[in-house]
């Protein structure tokens, strides 16, 4: 089992990803904390069925497929100078 810090699977995410899909385990740490654990997820249908009893349980809801009338609607119009203070926000807190 090979463990990787939050900043260290941010950089190099794809890496990581790769190394899971092999049928690796990855355990996420924060600051040398173990926080989340990565597995492989095997065939689609056990994937499916993990998910929906995930969903059952409460820990997560299921999306919904998007509307095409969604893909047709005007892009939102956002200043320069806000995108870029949202990422430095993003930034400084990981």
């Amino acid at each position: 089992m090979r463990s990787v810090n939050v900043a260290e699977l941010k950089n190099r995410l794809s890496l990581y990803l790769r190394a899971v899909r092999a049928g690796q385990e990855l355990v996420v740490r924060d600051r040398k904390t173990p926080v989340a654990r990565i597995l492989p997820i095997g065939d689609a249908a056990s994937a499916g069925e993990e998910l929906r009893a995930l969903a059952a349980q409460g820990k997560l809801h299921l999306g919904r497929a998007i509307e095409a009338s969604f893909w047709s609607l005007p892009a939102p119009r956002v200043p320069a100078h806000a995108l870029k203070r949202a990422l430095e926000r993003e930034r400084d807190e990981s």
